[in-house]
């Protein structure tokens, strides 16, 4: 899977002009990062979303929206956004906006 330019566009909108907002290729695709945590990524066909522990059940509930695994292992706080999900502008926007939340809680790296 590569980069999915209209999706990074798509996050970058959502985010523009918010302080120690940057950007970085991470996992063969491209990541968003508040202060050094990460917060979300885009690549080709998903977005990645950090919500928290405990703070993923509503967005598990959703169509198009999955816990996140990688090498087998569910993460749990980490859910991943089909096209179905993040091309709905109101649930990318509140998707986004929970990440926010919750990434604003952490030290700054």
């Amino acid at each position: 899977m590569g980069r999915d330019a209209g999706l990074e566009e798509l996050i970058e909108d959502e985010l523009a002009g918010r302080p120690g907002l940057s950007e970085k290729a991470m996992f063969g695709g491209w990541a968003f990062l508040l202060n050094g945590n990460l917060l979300c990524g885009a690549r080709e066909g998903s977005m990645l979303v950090r919500l928290g522990k405990d703070n993923d059940g509503w967005a598990l509930a959703l169509p198009g929206i999955e816990l996140m695994t990688m090498n087998g292992r569910a993460r749990h706080g980490w859910v991943r956004a089909g096209a179905e999900a993040y091309g709905d502008d109101g649930l990318r926007k509140r998707l986004i906006d929970a990440a926010l939340a919750f990434v604003e809680t952490l030290p700054p790296k």
